[in-house]
């Protein structure tokens, strides 16, 4: 029973997912995008957990990425393709499907390559997803007039179809590259060899309260400076 555990939040992150799409393809596009950060919670605990049982078995990590397909992969371009049918009816917005294709190439990626334990090459599928994701909820975010940050301009720049959907090929390009990318999965709690897991941790704590929502693409931004900045100067 005790190596379930772990099975069972994945399997609830894949619920997540199920429950995003649908929610996206009935236009309820917020409770979409948070059925995806809730995903993306238990995506991330339910390999701790794994650890702290010190229970591991191939079935678990296959049912991830099985998961993360369904959350990360194919959830957020619902999202993004219902979120260009608000603003604008065209063609190209079937083109941010691609965004699918590479996450699940970034997925068998991952799967393959031994090297991808303690870091990551290329962008997560879950960090892609959070960026998707948090365009609704910053849309929903200056409707309420919520944060101490005007963020109108960002707002009127993800109004724009071609700049979604050049940064959709920005990103499917980035998950596949083999740019090395800090893992936020803890092996310890002890800040020797978590220094940059909890440096970030510690900057996206910061930013949070003053730009909610609009914080995760700040957030995802500033992942990848850390993650670009400590392997180009930690030791070999």
């Amino acid at each position: 029973m005790k190596q379930q555990l772990p099975n069972v939040l994945t399997a609830i992150n894949l619920l997540c997912g199920c429950a995003a799409i649908l929610s996206a393809s009935q236009g309820h596009l917020i409770y979409a995008s948070l059925f995806v950060l809730f995903g993306a919670f238990f995506d991330l605990f339910d390999g701790m957990l794994a650890r702290l049982l010190k229970v591991s078995h191939p079935l678990g990590a296959q049912l991830d990425s099985l998961a993360d397909m369904v959350s990360f992969g194919v959830a957020p371009v619902f999202i993004v393709f219902y979120y260009l049918n608000e603003i604008e009816v065209m063609a190209l917005n079937y083109s941010v499907f691609i965004l699918a294709v590479f996450s699940a190439l970034r997925l068998a990626k991952f799967n393959i390559d031994e090297e991808q334990k303690s870091s990551f090459k290329g962008l997560p599928t879950p960090a892609n997803a959070l960026f998707w994701v948090s365009i609704p909820l910053m849309n929903w975010q200056y409707n309420m007039d919520l944060g101490i940050i005007d963020i109108s301009f960002v707002l009127s720049l993800f109004k724009q179809p071609i700049l979604l959907i050049l940064l959709s090929l920005l990103f499917s390009l980035l998950m596949i590259s083999n740019v090395p990318m800090i893992s936020l999965k803890f092996s310890s709690l002890q800040w020797r060899g978590n220094e940059p897991k909890i440096i970030f941790l510690l900057l996206s704590l910061g930013i949070i309260p003053v730009f909610l929502l609009a914080s995760i693409p700040i957030i995802l931004l500033l992942y990848l400076l850390v993650s670009i900045i400590y392997n180009r100067f930690k030791h070999p």
